[in-house]
């Protein structure tokens, strides 16, 4: 990823999006050639020269100070995550070939045995370029069989663009898919020289037009909390609360976990769906025990 276009197209999105009387500009009858906040009115309200903010629009932000960007992000209403990503963007990148690559990603034993232990609680945790790295069995019975799954398939952004289920799965769809690149575009902004990040991008791009859509907007999204509505093939609608947790020790690893309001509708679909998963897993192992003593007796 070509830090310095990347660094452009942002904030160009940014200006774009923005309406004089957004920020308090009075709005004038002249016709604009582009949408948005002119680099002029921007470098105005955020108290620099417009050459100086055409030069770091243009992609040069190696000598910005971080007073002129909180001045910019201030003006542009950037959000905490969109703020952290402009930051790294004018950082020169650090050059750390093969490490993303090469670290295999792997949660601690501690952490699988809790994931284990949540039996109504469909969780996983993602690590970098939002692959899903380790899963409960409700996790499973909700989302996909994760361990089934080829390694580079085991990804959210994967399974959101390229798995057809996933549009029946999430109910509001678009949204789901507009979160997912806005994260991983916050990862490709913390580590640009990912090589595997990067293939997961090409792949995307070429198989999916709304992907390739997403991505030309340069939004950036956190992974926070709120609200899914899903339907299961199973159990049917469900409407569910998510939580994102850091675990202690890997800066890139967070465990999401999702629940239902005691007593609901959704909250008797989960009990239904964790019994389903159950006794399907049950039947999975009863075959591969068939299977391996048919083996033996040969």
């Amino acid at each position: 990823m070509d830090q310095r276009t990347e660094l452009s197209e942002f904030l160009r999105s940014r200006r774009a999006r923005l309406r004089p009387e957004d920020v308090g500009l009075p709005d004038t009858a002249t016709r604009r050639r582009v949408p948005g906040l002119r680099r002029e009115e921007l470098a105005q309200l955020a108290g620099v020269s417009t050459a100086y903010y055409t030069r770091l629009e243009q992609g040069h932000g190696e000598s910005v100070s971080t007073a002129v960007l909180d001045a910019i992000a201030r003006v542009l209403r950037l959000t905490p995550a969109e703020r952290e990503h402009l930051g790294r963007l004018t950082k020169p990148p650090r050059r750390r070939p093969g490490r993303a690559a090469a670290r295999v990603q792997r949660v601690r034993p501690e952490l699988q045995r809790l994931l284990d232990a949540m039996e109504g609680v469909p969780a996983y945790v993602l690590g970098r370029r939002l692959d899903v790295i380790a899963w409960n069995r409700l996790g499973t019975a909700l989302f996909g069989d994760f361990a089934a799954m080829p390694p580079e398939q085991r990804n959210m952004a994967w399974h959101v663009f390229l798995d057809p289920g996933a549009h029946e799965l999430y109910v509001d769809w678009e949204g789901k898919a507009s979160d997912i690149v806005g994260m991983l575009r916050l990862d490709a902004g913390r580590d640009p020289d990912d090589p595997r990040l990067a293939s997961l991008i090409g792949e995307l791009s070429v198989k999916s037009e709304e992907f390739r859509r997403l991505w030309a907007s340069h939004n950036i999204q956190d992974k926070g909390h709120g609200t899914k509505l899903l339907h299961h093939s199973v159990v049917g609608g469900l409407r569910l609360q998510y939580e994102t947790l850091r675990p202690a020790g890997d800066a890139d690893q967070v465990l999401v976990a999702y629940h239902a309001e005691p007593g609901s509708a959704s909250a008797e679909s989960l009990r239904l769906l964790a019994s389903w998963a159950a006794t399907e897993f049950q039947a999975g192992e009863s075959e591969a025990r068939a299977e391996s003593g048919a083996e033996q007796a040969r």
